[in-house]
């Protein structure tokens, strides 16, 4: 039983990619390569439209880092944060998970070499990532694809989801790993 498992996990992926243009063309009738063409040309015009504003938002990233503005906005919420159980070091994780993946992803990074991935912390780390996502973002990409140029509640609704799950992840954990 565990190697049809084990066939199947290793298997499934490439049967649905080869599944699929063969049932579009075959049962479909659909133009499979001509299809693919068209989506790739409609691709590079996407990225051309989006390219100013993932830029824009990588190097506010950037300069937000690497100014000392997170370490300063961390030491002032220490002091607040640390009597409810938030240790100071995933407070940088917090504040970067809903602007930047991979900001976020190196400061998890980092928490693994210090203190472990089974640690408290790299367990803290783990369930913030995995409970968010890059809100600022994805708002940058999907807004900045389409032209629209006011938010209005959406970047006030993300980042409030992005609090709860701050809030569910220090929740999770402590209840589970103590």
């Amino acid at each position: 039983m565990m190697q049809v498992a084990q066939w199947f996990a290793a298997w499934s992926l490439p049967l649905i990619i080869a599944f699929i243009p063969v049932y579009a063309y075959l049962i479909k009738k659909v133009p499979v390569y001509d299809t693919f063409i068209d989506g790739a040309k409609d691709g590079f015009s996407t990225v051309l439209a989006l390219l100013p504003h993932l830029v824009g938002m990588l190097v506010a990233v950037t300069v937000f880092r690497e100014s000392g503005a997170m370490e300063l906005l961390v030491n002032a919420l220490n002091p607040l944060l640390q009597p409810l159980g938030v240790p100071p070091e995933f407070l940088p994780m917090a504040l970067l998970r809903s602007i930047s993946g991979s900001g976020s992803m190196a400061v998890m990074t980092d928490i693994f070499q210090t203190h472990g991935p089974d640690s408290f912390l790299g367990r803290l780390a783990s369930t913030m990532q995995g409970a968010s996502d890059t809100t600022l973002y994805v708002l940058t990409v999907y807004f900045g694809s389409v032209g629209i140029r006011k938010a209005r509640y959406a970047v006030k609704v993300g980042l409030l989801a992005d609090l709860a799950s701050v809030i569910a992840a220090l929740f999770v954990t402590h209840w589970f790993f103590g």
